[in-house]
């Protein structure tokens, strides 16, 4: 029990950060730092090549989760019908959601690191440095 109030107490300490350190910027200087940040020209392609992205790809997926999901509601007859031995439609576009939700994080992996990976670590030294100020 005193280890659990030692614990407790050193939780509620507050620790002062080392002078010149980016955390002992005032909020408002952050505050600065991130909205200038995030209006650069930088970080607008960045978001534009990730939206660029993401979001087909999601509306895509999207669609085809509901396809499937409205086929296996409303076709009944037509998903039921065997493709090889007790293997039927409904089975296979079960299958075929796991197939495309991995494809799509293989998709999303190849083009961050090709397109987002680079910017974003030079954004992030960029504000690092603006921090550290």
């Amino acid at each position: 029990m005193e280890r659990l109030v030692r614990f407790a107490s050193l939780a509620r300490t507050p620790t002062v950060p080392p002078y010149g350190h980016w955390s002992s910027m005032g909020s408002t200087e952050q505050d600065k730092v991130w909205a200038e940040t995030q209006a650069s020209p930088e970080f607008q392609a960045l978001k534009k090549k990730f939206r660029g992205f993401a979001f087909p790809l999601t509306a895509a997926f999207l669609v085809w989760y509901f396809l499937y999901v409205a086929l296996t509601a409303f076709a009944r007859d037509w998903v039921s019908t065997p493709v090889i031995g007790n293997i039927n439609i409904a089975f296979v576009l079960g299958v075929l959601q796991f197939v495309t939700t991995f494809l799509i994080m293989w998709l999303y992996e190849r083009h961050s690191s090709h397109s987002l990976d680079g910017p974003s670590d030079a954004l992030r030294e960029k504000v690092d440095k603006e921090l550290a100020k």
